[in-house]
């Protein structure tokens, strides 16, 4: 897949992209709170955009291990607010919602017109969200996890991680074809029932879940894998971010999700001069 058709709008994949992070939460692991507000989250969309990101991935509902419920109503109602302003503000910018639940997709695309669909749960909490991008024709990603962000860290037990992961989304993808979705993206899942070892065991052999032939999305922003093993905390973890990015590039993702757009664009463009010489 060269690109991703969003509606009227096309993102290239001809070079790897950026996905900037907009969490309209109280609790997301490192800027939950930061965005309620109509002039916090349209500081964050515009610098978003200004720095160069490609998309905009909207998140409503913190899927942190042991972050609080949030009901169907209260995460519906959080991201039509900020998708509205994003419509509104930036009409031609690809936005992307996070979100497993099928009914939150389907109001908001009825709504605000063809998003992509971001899923933890790749179907398997609401399997009727694979419908829904089917029926609508949207670009889907496919995250792996077990079990859910309460049960999650419970289940890592595996063999093979690498091999597994693969074989999932090689039977994943298989499935969802069959269903109608026609514009799938795959994600590991860095940090979703997986150890902090099992993270970098994944990162190592991300090439070969590339080599499915589906865009790689890679989520490693500030993440435990990273603070965890250097003793710091989330809001010091931007170094290795950027460290990983480059790793994440040189495996085969095309789609980097960050938290910190500049730095995911300055690592792309020296990457994709590295790749030219």
């Amino acid at each position: 897949m060269t690109h991703i058709t969003i509606g009227v709008e096309k993102v290239s994949l001809e070079k790897p992209v950026v996905m900037g992070i907009l969490n309209v939460t109280p609790d997301s692991f490192y800027d939950g709170g930061k965005y309620t507000s109509e002039l916090k989250i349209m500081e964050r969309v515009d610098e978003i955009v200004e720095q160069g990101a490609g998309i905009i991935d909207v998140g409503a509902y913190s899927t942190r291990p042991g972050a609080a419920f949030v009901d169907t109503q209260e995460e519906l109602s959080r991201l039509s607010f900020a998708v509205e302003l994003i419509r509104k503000y930036h009409p031609h910018l690809p936005v992307s919602i996070d979100t497993f639940r099928s009914s939150v997709a389907a109001r908001v695309i009825h709504k605000y017109g063809k998003v992509i669909i971001n899923d933890i749960s790749a179907g398997e909490l609401d399997p009727l969200i694979v419908d829904v991008a089917a029926e609508h024709d949207v670009p889907y990603v496919a995250m792996h996890m077990k079990g859910n962000p309460r049960t999650m860290q419970s289940m890592t037990d595996y063999r093979d991680i690498v091999a597994e992961v693969v074989d999932y989304f090689r039977e994943r993808t298989a499935q969802l074809r069959e269903r109608g979705v026609r514009r799938i993206v795959v994600d590991p899942g860095f940090g979703f029932a997986k150890t902090l070892e099992q993270n970098y065991e994944l990162l190592r052999g991300l090439h070969r879940l590339a080599e499915l032939g589906y865009p790689v999305l890679a989520g490693v922003s500030r993440k435990s894998m990273i603070y965890k093993l250097l003793g710091t905390t989330p809001a010091e973890a931007l170094n290795g971010t950027t460290a990983l990015h480059w790793e994440c590039l040189r495996q085969g993702a095309v789609i980097l999700r960050a938290h910190d757009t500049r730095e995911a664009v300055e690592v792309v463009r020296m990457f994709d001069q590295f790749m030219q010489a």
